[in-house]
């Protein structure tokens, strides 16, 4: 397929004093400005404690003397225990593979650090061989020398490339093996219509390419018709016209991109109140899938998580239908905090199921909080992350027109035989995804890789063997033939998602994965508790020990 489905908060809360994080029982599914307002408060108070320690755990940590912490994210638990990310700086550089979460008692005391590389960074200068236009014209002559090679299996060929913004000068220190290097954007589009912007990591000493990652994720496949259904919309009146905009989400909102591939579009807005009538002619129908997706996708984070947006700033996205003309693909771009959807083939297919949706604003979460790395088994971790939170999404909503599953894409049909993108019950039924780990894995693309986690999350949500849940037909088989019996979808994913927002790095791996899943559920429910214990046997179940 191409591109299938591909690119710090705690409990739900609902005010902080002095530090502490009170936890909310209410549900919310359409919280009210002054609630947004409030959380994006919390978050800054959060994060304004993270900005006040970076110099003090810089000295702590026994940083070196060119080396700062910079405030990413925070998050403040209920008993006062703190959770700061930081990434890093050397020489005013920024170093990647610097990034770091220092945890904290409510005194303050260092209680452990999780870092994306242990190693020292000790320079003996920051002055380049290879001086910075140089390593730009390089970049950019190299990747137009490769137009129309492809990647990987599921990536389109480039058709056009150019250089957006200067290279710029960093510390590379992702392989534990900190140099300088030029971090270069490289912009463009594949032969499909997609928008493709790649950032190159390349050595300042040789001009040697170090790593290669595509900021555009983007979700693949083709579509029978709109998917949603009847549904509300929460919309904003402006003069006579009703907009599909939404107040009480950060004002998210859907536009129509006519076709085009550039800029907002034309904000859908009518005299009636009512948008759509289900089928792919009337413009409006796909503008409504967009816009629920985005609504419950909040919703789901919101009352889930006490995630007040995927940047838990408050801001809603916004929503781009009718991308580009006969366009089978869909993507999150988090440059333009946006979702773009293409029409399909023939322009007669939107692809606007909800669990595209779910999926790809859940790259954005994972982009504001451990920003796990796009490629070997960070690269299937973040993957995983999606369509894990995105299979939470559609069983969040609980539509009668696409009942919940533990598959991933069953309706857009890209197989063209009905069956699924992916299995998270068995990974392998879709012919490339991994059911266990083994030393190969961080060599698969990642939406093979992905399926380690995937299962994981499956067994501990639901447990192993055959079994019929909610109409649908599963078999789930364990690495060492253990029985697992499972915790409850609901509990599974508060472990993930605080592994992901609390103790995941850049780099983590499976290994890092077992580890910080294990932490949050100690966290959670407690060390040695039988969810605590269902997560060690699950990562056993995968081969990940």
């Amino acid at each position: 397929m191409k591109r299938k489905l591909a690119a710090v908060a705690v409990l739900s809360a609902t005010a902080l004093l002095t530090g502490v994080i009170q936890v909310s029982t209410a549900a919310q599914a359409a919280p009210t400005p002054s609630l947004q307002a409030q959380a994006a408060q919390q978050h800054a108070t959060a994060l304004k404690l993270a900005v006040g320690q970076a110099g003090p755990l810089a000295k702590a940590l026994k940083l070196g003397d060119k080396e700062q912490l910079v405030a990413k994210d925070a998050a403040v638990d209920k008993d006062g225990t703190r959770h700061l990310r930081f990434e890093r700086t050397y020489a005013g550089l920024p170093v990647i593979g610097g990034d770091l979460v220092v945890h904290q008692k409510a005194d303050g005391s260092v209680k452990s650090v999780d870092k994306a590389v242990a190693a020292r960074i000790a320079l003996p200068n920051t002055t380049p061989k290879i001086a910075a236009d140089q390593a730009a014209t390089q970049v950019t002559a190299g990747v137009k020398a490769t137009i129309g090679a492809r990647a990987d299996a599921d990536e389109s060929p480039l058709t056009e490339v150019h250089q957006a913004g200067k290279a710029e000068l960093v510390v590379w220190a992702t392989d534990g093996n900190p140099r300088l290097a030029y971090r270069t954007t490289v912009e463009g589009q594949r032969a499909d219509g997609t928008p493709s912007r790649q950032i190159l990591v390349t050595d300042a000493a040789d001009g040697r390419v170090l790593a290669t990652h595509e900021t555009i994720e983007t979700a693949a496949g083709t579509g029978n018709g709109i998917f949603v259904g009847q549904v509300p919309l929460a919309t904003t009146q402006s003069g006579s016209n009703y907009q599909l905009k939404d107040a009480g989400r950060g004002g998210q909102s859907t536009s129509d991109l006519n076709n085009g591939t550039d800029g907002t579009g034309s904000l859908f807005a009518n005299t009636s109140n009512s948008f759509g009538d289900g089928t792919v002619n009337n413009r409006e129908s796909a503008a409504v899938d967009a816009q629920f997706g985005a609504a419950t996708t909040w919703d789901f984070y919101k009352s889930t998580f006490g995630r007040n947006g995927i940047r838990n700033d408050g801001v809603g996205a916004l929503s781009r239908v009718h991308y580009g003309s006969n366009y089978v693909n869909a993507f999150w771009d988090d440059s333009c905090f946006c979702m773009s959807y293409g029409d399909g083939s023939n322009n007669t297919a939107p692809l606007t199921e909800i669990d595209v949706a779910g999926h790809e604003m859940s790259h954005g979460v994972t982009a504001a909080t451990a920003n796990l790395n796009y490629a070997g088994e960070s690269g299937g971790l973040n993957e995983a992350t999606s369509d894990i939170m995105g299979t939470m999404v559609e069983w969040y909503a609980n539509l009668p027109s696409n009942p919940p599953n533990y598959w991933i894409g069953e309706l857009i049909n890209l197989n063209g035989n009905g069956t699924p993108l992916r299995y998270m019950d068995q990974p392998s039924k879709d012919g490339g995804s991994a059911d266990y780990w083994d030393a190969n894995v961080g060599n698969l693309d990642v939406h093979y890789s992905s399926g380690v986690a995937n299962h994981f999350f499956y067994l501990l949500s639901e447990g192993s063997g055959a079994k019929t849940i909610n109409g649908f037909s599963y078999n789930s088989p364990t690495y060492d033939n253990s029985t697992l019996a499972g915790i409850g979808r609901d509990k599974a994913a508060q472990i993930w998602y605080r592994a992901l927002t609390t103790y995941f790095t850049s780099t983590t791996d499976y290994a890092g994965a077992r580890a910080g899943t294990l932490s949050a559920a100690a966290d959670l429910y407690g060390s040695g508790s039988a969810e605590y214990n269902a997560v060690a046997a699950t990562w056993t179940a995968v081969n990940v020990n």
